[in-house]
């Protein structure tokens, strides 16, 4: 299981040199993240995108497990309150639950897509104030090596943490 790790770096070079380092650490470009303040100039840096700039996979999980929850409740409401004339079965139950969880997940991951990433509010200000912040994706085994890469090579990024866990659709 991939772990998401946050770097805050002073400026664009020092990032460019952090990210040649993760390169060769062999750290898939494809897992780097750079956000950065608006307006700012990356040249070949991967720059963070939607997914990584918003709340839409909480979202999306949020919505799965309420819509689901209430089609499941909508549901046992019409099996034991039928409406006159139709006929229903226990399947209504199941219907209804997964009706809810997959319309539940479209209309939250809709309001995710509009709502910042929860996760980056504590590095706003800093990246309000120029400073770059570096998110690398990487296995739980490699994260001690990553953190002693850039302890020793680049003193002024700072390891900001790890974040537990990471959405199963990076």
């Amino acid at each position: 299981m991939k772990r998401r790790m946050y770097i805050l770096i002073p400026t664009l070079r020092e990032t460019k040199a952090t990210f040649r380092d993760m390169l060769l650490a062999r750290i898939p470009d494809h897992n780097i993240h750079i956000l950065a303040k608006q307006g700012t100039q990356l040249g070949d840096l991967p720059e963070a995108n939607m997914f990584q700039k918003t709340d839409v996979f909480h979202g999306a999980e949020l919505g799965l497990v309420i819509g689901g929850i209430l089609g499941v409740l909508v549901g046992v409401y019409f099996l034991y309150f039928p409406p006159d004339g139709l006929p229903i079965g226990m399947g209504i139950i199941l219907a209804l639950g997964l009706f809810g969880a997959v319309f539940g997940t479209w209309v939250s991951a809709l309001i995710g897509v509009g709502v910042p990433n929860s996760q980056l509010t504590r590095f706003e200000k800093s990246i309000e104030d120029g400073q770059l912040l570096m998110m690398i994706d990487i296995p739980k085994s490699k994260i001690e090596a990553v953190s002693k890469i850039i302890e020793q090579r680049h003193p002024a990024a700072l390891n900001k943490g790890v974040e537990p866990t990471m959405p199963a659709f990076p």
